[in-house]
């Protein structure tokens, strides 16, 4: 569209607009909360709607045909010499904003479309010496889709003709809870907020229904999983804040252990695709002792989210593709799990958003099916958004069915608390997960599940930060205590085999434990991990040689 095409008056600079304290806002129905009252729109153009709704309940939908631009306006009361903002909230292509009989100039402003979402028109008009009205109008253009418009205002000077109450934004909702659990649903409830038009719910941080008032049926949830909510009030002037958060857990689920082809009691080790002087070893050289073998690491591709491996052939001495193929086989008929971990110290994948969600679900599905993988590792050490990761894995439970596995590695500082991204995500997917191997390394001093502050490389270090898991909604089944093979494994946190075998045996049976000593036990602790399984053969298998037979003769 050509300059042609602009509205009458000539386009002012897009502007913001504030009201001052004395200012008020002189249009009437500008919510279109009553209909059409005080509007007049063009052949019968314009029509209150009540989706999409900017605020409140209606909104003027406009429809241009032939000749009509389907301007609707009405006549607002001012104050000589003054300066107004108008303003609204639209939707569509090509929606003008503006205002005639100034006595000074008339104005007007325009967005060319919203893509979809709202998005605000403003300006300023000033009236004239001798101005006491002034039509204010809005239309679309010739030629083009339906507009919508709401939240219409008219701020300045009270002209002395009026104007609607002005509504205040609501406040916080108070006294939300979660009643109601079943295994794929959950009630939330609050206190009514007063002056509040609706209530907007939100779950996990995203908005998830629209309601007229408690209680709300929240469903389709995963069994066994935790889920945060809030609520927040709304009415003409806006949306209010959000209530404090809530966590619900929905019912069922007992003893998770998804995949049935891990056994109760498992040990998992890294397996380390390139050579950093660890031994270089063939999938068929790690150790009968590890249950889960997790490949490290896949690698990221242009498409966000995707993922893809390379077998560094060179690297490993000449191992070949089908070799790998056929080792990883070999593993799977004996009872193993082989996975492919994503992420690491250099990983730099990223999943933020639907699209990338799903590439990452396709494209772990295509590699598990290429190589034989049997699941994924998610060891993502620059953070995870919990809403699309949960999506992307969901997607890839749905493709994969329930022999899929699916373990984490996060660090500590990432499940101090189940606000936490990783936290969040482990909770999401519980009824599918197979076990999170925090790592007990490379880490520092940190809270235990009782406050105190305990130092890497003791007991009381794995189990105190092994509590707040256990106690903060995963299932002893999804424990597993994460520690490198030898000192050179990682910088800092090595401890020796039997460190690691006390603080199984204080955990699942109550003894060994140091200083701390968990209020209960809990026998169905998963087991434990290590990076990597090249350093553990790189010093004589020391660590699977001892912590192996202690995990698999857990209770």
């Amino acid at each position: 569209m050509g300059a042609a095409t602009l509205a009458a008056g000539g386009l002012t600079a897009l502007a913001t607009g504030s009201a001052h304290a004395a200012d008020v806002n002189v249009a009437r129905n500008g919510g279109f909360e009553s209909g059409l009252a005080d509007w007049t729109c063009s052949s019968g153009s314009g029509a209150v709607v009540s989706s999409p709704v900017y605020a409140g309940t209606g909104a003027l939908k406009g429809t241009p045909a032939g000749q009509d631009n389907a301007q609707c306006s009405q006549t607002v009361t001012v104050k000589p010499n003054s300066t107004y903002t108008i303003s609204e909230q639209v939707q569509g292509s090509y929606v003008y904003l503006g205002a005639t009989g100034t006595g000074t100039q008339d104005v007007s402003t325009w967005t060319p479309g919203s893509g979809g979402g709202w998005q605000k028109l403003s300006t300023t008009f000033t009236t004239g010496p001798s101005t006491t009205r002034v039509t204010v109008w809005t239309h679309g253009w010739y030629g083009q889709p339906a507009y919508v418009v709401d939240d219409f205002s008219v701020f300045g000077p009270d002209g002395g003709g009026g104007t609607d109450p002005g509504p205040s934004v609501p406040g916080a909702p108070g006294g939300t809870a979660v009643s109601g659990q079943s295994a794929n649903g959950l009630t939330l409830s609050w206190n009514a907020v007063s002056g509040a038009t609706g209530y907007y719910v939100y779950q996990d941080g995203v908005r998830v229904k629209t309601v007229s008032g408690s209680p709300a049926q929240i469903t389709g949830l995963a069994a066994a999983t935790s889920y945060s909510f809030q609520v927040s009030a709304y009415n003409a002037a806006g949306e209010g804040p959000k209530s404090a958060a809530v966590t619900g857990t929905t019912t069922g689920g007992g003893n998770p252990n998804p995949n049935p082809s891990v056994p109760k009691h498992a040990l998992t080790g890294y397996w380390q695709n390139f050579n950093n002087g660890a031994t270089v070893q063939k999938i068929s050289d790690v150790s009968s002792q590890y249950d889960i073998i997790a490949v490290s690491f896949a690698d990221a591709t242009t498409t966000p989210g995707a993922i893809a491996f390379n077998l560094d052939s060179a690297g490993l001495g000449g191992y070949t593709v089908a070799q790998f193929k056929a080792d990883i086989a070999a593993k799977k008929a004996a009872g193993k799990s082989v996975i492919l971990s994503i992420g690491g110290e250099k990983g730099t994948i990223s999943v933020n958003d639907p699209a990338s969600a799903n590439n990452l679900a396709n494209s772990a599905y295509a590699l598990m099916q290429e190589y034989g993988f049997s699941g994924i590792d998610i060891d993502l050490e620059n953070g995870l958004n919990p809403t699309y990761m949960t999506q992307a894995l969901r997607s890839l439970s749905a493709k994969a069915g329930p022999s899929l596995v699916i373990t984490m590695a996060p660090q500590t500082i990432d499940m101090q608390s189940t606000a936490g991204g990783y936290f969040k995500t482990a909770l999401n997917i519980k009824d599918i997960l197979t076990v999170v191997n925090m790592q007990y390394y490379n880490s520092g001093s940190m809270n235990g599940c009782d406050g105190k502050v305990y130092s890497q490389g003791s007991v009381d270090f794995l189990t105190a930060l092994a509590c707040i898991q256990l106690e903060g909604g995963l299932d002893p089944s999804q424990v597993g205590i994460g520690v490198p093979a030898s000192p050179s494994g990682a910088g800092s946190g090595y401890v020796s085999p039997t460190i690691v075998n006390n603080a199984l045996d204080c955990l699942a049976r109550g003894t060994n434990c140091g200083s701390f000593k968990p209020s209960k036990t809990y026998p169905g602790l998963r087991g434990a991990m290590t990076w990597s399984t090249n350093w553990d053969a790189k010093a004589g298998s020391a660590w699977s040689n001892s912590v192996g037979p202690k995990v698999h003769g857990l209770p």
